[in-house]
């Protein structure tokens, strides 16, 4: 209960505590159908996010973005679901809840950084390639890719990669 004497619903939902049950049928309804008409995804979105997990997971694949002769896939095994190698030879945990565990502040300089961030870091660092500029589709696409293997994975900012 509130100060004002009203019992919180939901998020943005309140309800004068009066015991009146039509009151509560009714807001339940509502919330019901905001939530139901809320989930629903355009089949074109749907198409649209699709098709960018796939470029995103080409690029990861194949694209050297200008380096070494390196792609994404040389360390991070697997299309990143598997452990792997940095270069130098240590190990690397896979990428199955990367997105999960951003925003995340850096062991390097103590900022905060974002997934995109990351990215870009490992393409100018590990692949020494030129790293997509923000905003961009190349960089966009895979950052989607990355995000669709930490699917179903609860949120940890700040966690450990697994």
């Amino acid at each position: 209960m509130n100060l004002a004497g009203h019992r919180p619903l939901a998020q943005g939902v309140a309800m004068r505590h009066t015991g009146h049950t039509n009151h509560r049928i009714f807001a339940t309804l509502v919330l019901g159908a905001i939530a139901l008409l809320g989930s629903t995804a355009s089949p074109a979105a749907d198409s649209q996010l699709q098709q960018a997990i796939a470029r995103g997971s080409e690029l990861f694949q194949h694209n050297t973005f200008g380096g070494r002769g390196r792609v994404c896939e040389t360390c991070h095994l697997g299309g990143g679901t598997r452990e792997g190698r940095r270069p130098d030879g240590a190990p690397i945990p896979s990428l199955s809840n990367a997105a999960a565990i951003f925003p995340r502040i850096s062991q390097d300089d103590n900022r905060l950084i974002t997934l995109a961030d990351q990215v870009r870091v490992c393409i100018g660092g590990a692949l020494n390639g030129k790293a997509p500029a923000y905003g961009s589709d190349e960089l966009n696409s895979l950052v989607a890719y990355v995000t669709s293997l930490s699917q179903g994975k609860p949120i940890d900012m700040g966690g450990d990669p697994k």
